[in-house]
């Protein structure tokens, strides 16, 4: 296999020609692929393709160099995941999330990156961003933490949990906790990405986490770090939201495949379809809905590095406008997969039905808080309209 961290080529990803720099992704799908149905059945995506992915430098992809990262820029990054996608959306689920908390580190202190990449660049960390269920007390040095966060995906291949909690007479911050101070509950017993493992962390005694292990709110949404790559200007919010809207155009362009090929349906003679006007009409408005959102994921980001790398700031109309066109995807992406599984014959209503499995994890994504666009649409309309911006995780 080439060195992950010198290979440059480019790849045509559902249609869009993207450069994968370095992410050598390209000979470790079929064996992700391959491994899908075990995670399924496991409810957690299998070692060896975590172990794939590693291989692939997807994991270090946003790292920055100084600890063994590649420091891809986004389209590159995106273009890997929707490769990854195309073959399995919950590993592309588990890697993106995985993969981006790298993005996260390094917007903060620099001895907090140093204690997770010190030693091994391709370590993992999960993440439970919902602070409900956390508890601080603020301590000398940093603070005590406790509480159960749910929904942490691919948290059984982690040693670290990035964890959302609300400070008293401050806010929210994001804290960085090792695996030594926290446990898991398995609790993912689920209708969709399935093997996700999307898991409880639970820290039932408090534990101590300094200062500097931790990543203020308003430091993400101002854009704070210490990196000497632009890449590192992008607003968090706008890295960490396209992790969980990436792998449904992955998986609806899966599902048209499967439903060309005639995969997705029962009829003894697949050809005859072409002959049908409704289907024809189908076919066309869910390729078209897929190229439309994956077309908006590359231009958003290529207009975001564009403003940084001349000096300009991403301006907060801009932010606003790409945080709701990526919670709309999930929403599009589940009307294009839904499309086709109408027609799609009977053999798809059999429980392992690869069409179906799609159609199941798309609206699974849907419930993810990020992807529900009817706040998005609210700030967006309203500042559209003279108003000032009411979110700060855009």
């Amino acid at each position: 296999m080439s060195n992950p961290n010198t290979q440059s080529s480019a790849t045509t990803v559902g249609g869009t020609r993207a450069t994968i720099s370095r992410i050598d992704i390209e000979p470790q799908l079929e064996l992700i692929e391959s491994l899908a149905a075990t995670g399924r059945q496991d409810r957690q995506v299998s070692v060896e393709a975590i172990a794939a992915l590693k291989r692939s430098g997807f994991i270090r992809a946003v790292l920055p160099r100084k600890w063994g990262g590649l420091e891809a820029r986004p389209e590159e990054f995106f273009a890997a995941h929707l490769a990854i996608a195309e073959r399995d959306m919950s590993t592309a689920w588990v890697a993106g999330i995985i993969a981006v908390h790298a993005y996260q580190l390094a917007l903060m202190d620099e001895q907090a990156q140093a204690d997770v990449y010190g030693e091994d660049p391709d370590t993992c960390i999960s993440s439970s961003y919902n602070p409900m269920g956390g508890r601080v007390e603020v301590c000398d040095g940093g603070f005590m933490l406790s509480g159960q966060w749910g929904w942490s995906s691919g948290s059984g291949h982690c040693s670290w949990v990035l964890l959302g909690a609300i400070i008293p007479e401050e806010g929210y911050r994001t804290f960085l906790v090792p695996r030594g101070d926290y446990r898991i509950e398995d609790t993912w017993d689920v209708y969709g990405l399935q093997a996700t493992g999307s898991n409880d962390v639970i820290i039932d005694e408090p534990v101590f986490v300094p200062d500097y292990r931790t990543h203020k709110h308003a430091d993400g949404f101002n854009c704070v770090h210490q990196q000497d790559n632009n890449l590192y200007s992008i607003p968090w919010a706008q890295m960490f939201i396209r992790v969980v809207t990436t792998p449904a155009i992955g998986a609806a362009r899966h599902a048209l495949k499967l439903f060309t090929s005639g995969a997705g349906n029962s009829s003894t003679d697949p050809t005859k379809l072409r002959d049908d006007p409704d289907v024809a009409r189908r076919v066309a408005e869910t390729a078209n809905d897929i190229d439309e959102v994956e077309t908006i994921l590359f231009r958003n980001f290529e207009k975001m590095l564009a403003a940084i790398e001349s000096g300009q700031e991403i301006s907060m109309a801009d932010r606003a406008h790409y945080r709701y066109q990526a919670s709309i995807v999930i929403d599009r992406m589940a009307q294009a997969v839904q499309r086709l599984f109408e027609v799609a014959g009977g053999r798809s209503v059999f429980n392992g039905a690869q069409i179906q499995n799609i159609w199941r994890d798309i609206n699974i994504a849907r419930a993810h808080v990020a992807n529900n666009p009817t706040p998005f649409a609210r700030n967006l309309g309203n500042m559209l309209l003279g108003g000032e911006n009411s979110d700060f995780f855009i």
